[in-house]
């Protein structure tokens, strides 16, 4: 990935131990412990912190790509309930996410509980100006936009070590080229389509790093299950849930790590990931639910139908972690770069009856049988043919079902532009149908040539009192051009007049 970090100007490494007590790999090999002493030591990382904020003018930061353990707990004490975000956060958990503004002494508590590796983790920002990031064995690396000389010092007199440094290394790293559908309108109108067709079904909501939230999908519960999400968070769509839930539990695999998501009795959405040595207890979870799913756990097989991120309330994603893009983000992606207007070319990989389909970045794209051709066609496979390389105009996006309609006679010029200019002239066409709204004749000596209509009101006598001959199919009939409107795809002709 791409190394893409928007670096502070000053960045300090703060740390409790000396320097001088590192190998030639930089790894500490000192006598002092690498976890928190809950005392005086982690009252001085606090302390230190407050000091650099205040040296920067900060008094609130933001909670940025939250995280806690999502298996098993990896820090260096028992996570207490919660994390102990309950006792930090007014919301507990569910204030811990993306873009949570907190106070400065809520940081400093969650920098306590980071420094104590007690399940949490975050990186708390205040974009700009102010970093705070808690490392492996006590590290804490303090960014700012200005330099801090005072709190430098005041760290020092805490007994702390500072070191000047180009960077943290747990700075956020983005690939700004990637691709990341956001949650927005667009995303929700495909999301109500796929729902309708029985693709999709459940919606896995990841709110932090390490914790989801399942919500079963229908076209009645959608607008409900959008307002209740957390801000920012990651969203994976998957297939429904099979009520066969026997069957389900009977594809459990012989080993390996597997993920069950089920619907209880009452409605409710659960999930366990599971290796063998879960399955009983797992089958005896779920026998008895109302529809269950088996999903992998190894990144390659764990392919959602589409993903997207949660914009904030204006529209605009800020959320800087990304979800893996599948095949339906990468549609997106390339339905996005498009626009009306836009030439085109792919080769031609269907033919029906009412147009063809035409495949441009594995996207096939409809040209509808009017569009083929400014001439009135029999079928399609009259213009093209399979695997021909063609050339069209977009015509239309439609993202939310992922269509393209385009246009293949858009980019030639109209040919009943040109025959405005016959208006007046004399000809002679052949008859090629008899309607109860009149005759029509085609008017070019050439295969799909225009027709024009002799309308059944024109009268059948003349001044002359001689009656016109009636046409029969296949008749050569003279005619006069009175009227081309190639806006109304219409010709008007008159028999009266030519013989006139």
């Amino acid at each position: 990935m791409p190394d893409d970090r928007d670096v502070l100007p000053y960045v300090y490494r703060v740390t409790m131990y000396d320097p001088t007590d590192r190998d030639e790999y930089g790894h500490y090999t000192g006598p002092k412990d690498t976890v928190s002493d809950h005392g005086r030591v982690e009252d001085a990382y606090l302390r230190a912190v407050e000091a650099f904020a205040a040296d920067a003018g900060i008094d609130r930061l933001t909670v940025r790509e939250p995280q806690v353990p999502s298996l098993v707990h990896f820090g260096a004490e028992r996570p207490e309930d919660g994390f102990g975000l309950d006792r930090v956060l007014p919301d507990g958990l569910t204030g811990f996410h993306d873009g949570a503004e907190v106070p400065l002494g809520v940081a400093l508590e969650l920098v306590r509980g980071m420094l104590r590796e007690s399940g949490a983790w975050c990186r708390l920002e205040a974009e700009g100006a102010f970093a705070v990031h808690v490392g492996w064995d006590q590290y804490l690396y303090i960014g700012s936009g200005l330099p801090c000389e005072q709190s430098t010092a005041r760290t020092h007199a805490l007994g702390l070590f500072v070191e000047r440094v180009h960077a943290s290394p747990y700075d956020v790293e983005t690939d700004e080229g990637a691709v990341q559908r956001p949650g927005d309108d667009d995303f929700w109108d495909g999301l109500r389509q796929a729902v309708a067709t029985g693709r999709a079904g459940i919606l896995e909501e990841m709110y932090v790093e390490g914790a989801s939230r399942w919500h079963r999908l229908a076209l009645d519960t959608l607008d409900a299950v959008r307002t209740g999400l957390a801000p920012r968070a990651r969203l994976e769509v998957w297939p429904d849930l099979s009520s066969d839930v026997e069957a389900v539990l009977g594809a459990l695999p012989r080993e390996g790590l597997v993920e069950c998501v089920w619907q209880d009795r009452k409605g409710r959405i659960q999930s366990v990931v599971a290796d063998e040595t879960d399955f009983t207890a797992l089958v005896h979870r779920v026998t008895g639910a109302d529809a269950a799913a088996l999903l992998p756990m190894a990144a390659d097989d764990r392919t959602p139908l589409f993903t997207a991120v949660m914009p904030d309330r204006d529209g605009v994603v800020r959320a800087r972690w990304r979800t893996e893009p599948t095949t339906g983000d990468r549609r997106w992606a390339f339905l996005t770069s498009l626009h009306r207007g836009q030439i085109v070319s792919g080769p031609v990989v269907h033919i029906a009856d009412y147009g063809i389909y035409v495949n441009i970045g594995g996207l096939d794209a409809l040209i509808n049988i009017p569009e083929l051709s400014w001439r009135h066609i029999s079928h399609p496979s009259d213009v093209v043919s399979t695997g021909q390389e063609i050339s069209a105009e977009i015509l239309d996006i439609d993202l939310s079902r992922e269509r393209v309609s385009m246009s293949l006679r858009a980019l030639h010029e109209d040919p009943m532009v040109r025959l405005t200019q016959q208006t007046d002239r004399t000809i002679v066409g052949r008859v090629t149908r008899i309607e109860p709204i009149g005759v029509f004749v085609r008017i070019e000596e050439r295969e799909y040539g225009f027709e024009g209509l002799v309308h059944a009101s024109e009268p059948a006598e003349g001044p002359s009192d001689q009656p016109l001959p009636v046409p029969q199919v296949g008749d050569a009939l003279r005619v006069r051009i009175l009227d081309v409107d190639p806006a109304r795809r219409r010709i008007t002709l008159s028999q009266r007049q030519a013989e006139a």
